[in-house]
């Protein structure tokens, strides 16, 4: 499949098999993030691999509504940015998370994100924290999301493209004098 088709066919996926990911499946989406480009190449991301299915379940209850279907899946990354190294910790997080979900997709896992920063529970407790009450990583990472990874159980059709929004693409054209 092309990266072209890989991105009309990757859907988000909140129903797994039982199915193990292999460690060298594993290893092979986390080699893509690091791999990542980062502003400046500070590279300030840093990712908790979690498969152990009691921290699954509690990982899934950091949120109010959203994170539930991580209990479901094989593994979850759990993808962090160093605040302390740069400003921009925030986007290369993200790079680095959608660019793991690409891989997975390469390789026939799914995957869905389950945004953490600046989300909250009911009673306002961040849920940031509870992640860093459950896996303990330092004041200095925040989470930006975790990344729920297993093998379907649902097949997704591919995005439409009929659906695409051409519409909110502009084409800059500078003014004729």
């Amino acid at each position: 499949m092309n990266f072209k088709e890989l991105v009309q066919m990757r859907r988000s996926v909140r129903k797994f098999t039982e199915q193990e990911i292999s460690p060298e499946d594993l290893q092979t989406i986390l080699r893509s993030a690091l791999m990542a480009p980062t502003s400046k190449g500070t590279r300030a991301w840093h990712f908790i691999v979690v498969d152990d299915k009691a921290m699954l379940e509690k990982i899934s209850m950091c949120r109010e509504m959203g994170s539930q279907f991580v209990a479901g899946a094989a593994v979850a990354i759990v993808v962090l940015g160093d605040r302390e190294v740069t400003d921009a910790w925030t986007e290369d997080a993200a790079i680095a998370a959608v660019t793991m979900q690409y891989q997975a997709a390469d390789l026939g896992i799914g995957s869905c994100w389950c945004h953490i920063r600046n989300r909250f529970m009911q009673n306002g407790e961040p849920s940031d924290n509870i992640l860093r009450f459950l896996l303990d990583y330092p004041e200095n990472l925040t989470a930006e999301c975790v990344i729920g990874l297993g093998y379907p159980a649902i097949e997704r059709k591919p995005q439409d493209e009929d659906k695409l929004r051409w519409e909110n693409v502009s084409i800059y054209k500078p003014a004729t004098t």
